[in-house]
Order: structure tokens, then C-alpha cells, then sequence
């Protein structure tokens, strides 16, 4: 535990940011999976609602910097071949 009361203080800041940024990947995981169980049932229509909401999740994990952008690229790549592959 630290004695510092500026650390104390940036040891709650940093708790509180942790507990956003995982409970925000943590949603953006949730929307991957509903694209690819969509995929996985060939329902087009609702793969592509799911990859939109999905998409738009991972830019602002990106822009939040919670995420870094190649990683959010990389995701948001894969996630739309997957909804291409679809007929």
C-alpha cells in the first residue's frame, strides 16, 4: 500500500479507469461473438447489423485508446471477411 497521498489518489484512478477499460473490451468481445455466431447460422442480415455495431464498438475502443489501432484494424478486418464469406 502505498504512503503517498498523490499515489493513493492515482491508485484509485487507475482502478476505476481499469474497471471501464475491461468492462468496454468486455462488451467489445460480446459484439465480435454475435457476428460470428451469425456467420456460424448463415444469417446474413443479422451477421451484417452485428459487424456494424461491432465496428463501431472497436473505433471507439480505438479512439479511447483502449485498444491499440493496428489491433482494432486487424479485428475489424477479420470480422467483415467473415461476413463477405456469407451468401
Amino acid at each position: 500500500m502505498a504512503n503517498i497521498k498523490s499515489q493513493i489518489k492515482r491508485d484509485e484512478t487507475n482502478e476505476l479507469a481499469h474497471q471501464k477499460n475491461s468492462a468496454f473490451k468486455a462488451e467489445v468481445r460480446t459484439a465480435e461473438k454475435k457476428v460470428e455466431v451469425a456467420v456460424a447460422a448463415n444469417k446474413k442480415d443479422e451477421a451484417q447489423k452485428a459487424l456494424l455495431e461491432a465496428i463501431k464498438l472497436l473505433d471507439q475502443c480505438e479512439g479511447a485508446h483502449i485498444i491499440a489501432k493496428n489491433n482494432c484494424n486487424r479485428k475489424k478486418s477479420h470480422l467483415q471477411k467473415l461476413v463477405n464469406g456469407l451468401k
